[in-house]
């Protein structure tokens, strides 16, 4: 049975869509498998990870009938890269095998019964569903990713929070060190919900959305999110856990703010940061009416000094960052202007966007 003929581009593109969480190196051995299942003209391809699971259907040529099978994603992937993009290529079933045959090229492949995929199995209730572009969910995933920890042992911090209330979808995240929150208005009044999504699901679904117009559907249960857009439904596991109180860490009432242009921030900091020691990566900001002075040195005893110049009159402040956690902030925004609140050396500073209340971040300063 032909279970499926295509073009190599189409075959490569949904298979792509759904092979980001396979890992090629399991203890089931099948996890490293996409599971195939034909129905009629229509096949539907599933990965899952047990905590991850991703599911998409295509139109793909081939006989006519029901087949179902599991072969492994990656080593299909790297077998269609090899061929043209143009190519027709199909995908025959025989015995317990699959051949892929693309022009003269004929490839023999093993697979494993789709009866013994282990599927994720799907929360019994989910809470209201709800929508929004899939740009603006990439958008806001891309201005809050970066501060989630990585490997931390408080395992609710290895992710983002989503909170859904009335007519607001908000995300953060936080390492410990730094903070990032931002938001996006939703088109229905939605009961408050929080959800940790866990770090692969994030890093997944910013590969997967799409700068399109079309929009993502979400719905959250107490242990499980489900995402569909664009004929995908994504389903994960949630982090369980408490999740900081971000509220309180977002400084309301600092008196000393700064508005320059990012870039010309952006590029000073990257300046400096050349000097700063691999261990610390600290940097001094100095302000004081008129300028803003950033300053770093290393154990080589060597220094940069760059200096801007704002429009500023408030109380003159010495302030030290590590240079990485203000750069991740500016680079990951697209404004030409942010503003930094300031209340003293010790304090926590706080970057927002000149009116606009959808985005802030704070960051810890370090002693320098």
């Amino acid at each position: 049975m032909i279970v499926l003929k295509a073009t190599q581009s189409k075959v490569l593109a949904v298979l792509q869509s759904v092979a980001g969480i396979v890992e090629r190196r399991h203890t089931l051995p099948i996890l490293a498998n996409v599971m195939l299942r034909k129905t009629g003209g229509t096949v539907q391809l599933t990965t899952s990870d047990l905590e991850i699971q991703i599911r998409t259907n295509a139109e793909l040529d081939g006989d006519a009938g029901d087949f179902s099978t599991t072969v492994g994603a990656r080593k299909l992937i790297d077998i269609l890269r090899t061929m043209p993009a143009d190519q027709t290529v199909s995908l025959e079933s025989s015995q317990n095998k699959l051949i892929l045959k693309g022009g003269k090229s004929k490839f023999t492949l093993q697979t494993l019964p789709s009866e013994d995929f282990p599927l994720v199995q799907e929360a019994a209730s989910f809470g209201p569903v709800f929508s929004v572009p899939q740009k603006v969910l990439k958008a806001l995933l891309s201005q809050v990713s970066f501060a989630m920890a990585v490997h931390d042992i408080r395992y609710y911090l290895n992710g983002i929070l989503f909170v859904a209330e009335g007519n607001q979808l908000s995300l953060v995240s936080t390492d410990g060190h730094r903070l990032a929150f931002a938001s996006a208005a939703l088109d229905v009044e939605v009961p408050k919900q929080e959800v940790i999504l866990p770090r692969k699901t994030v890093l997944e679904m910013q590969r997967l959305l799409s700068d399109a117009e079309g929009a993502i559907e979400m719905q959250f249960a107490s242990n499980q999110a489900k995402f569909s857009f664009d004929g995908m439904e994504f389903v994960t596991k949630l982090v369980e856990g408490k999740f900081p109180d971000y509220n309180r860490v977002i400084p309301k009432n600092h008196q000393n703010h700064i508005t320059l242009g990012r870039q010309a921030f952006l590029s000073s900091l990257q300046r400096t940061a050349i000097l700063t020691s691999d261990k610390f990566k600290g940097v001094r900001l100095n302000v004081e009416p008129g300028s803003l002075r950033v300053a770093s040195n290393n154990a080589e005893q060597e220094e940069a000094v760059d200096e801007l110049d704002i429009d500023y009159g408030g109380d003159t402040i010495e302030i030290g960052f590590n240079v990485t956690y203000l750069i991740d902030a500016l680079a990951n925004m697209a404004q030409d202007m942010v503003t930094i609140s300031l209340s003293d050396g010790n304090s926590s500073a706080l970057l927002t966007i000149p009116e606009n209340e959808t985005f802030k971040y704070v960051v810890m300063p370090m002693r320098i």
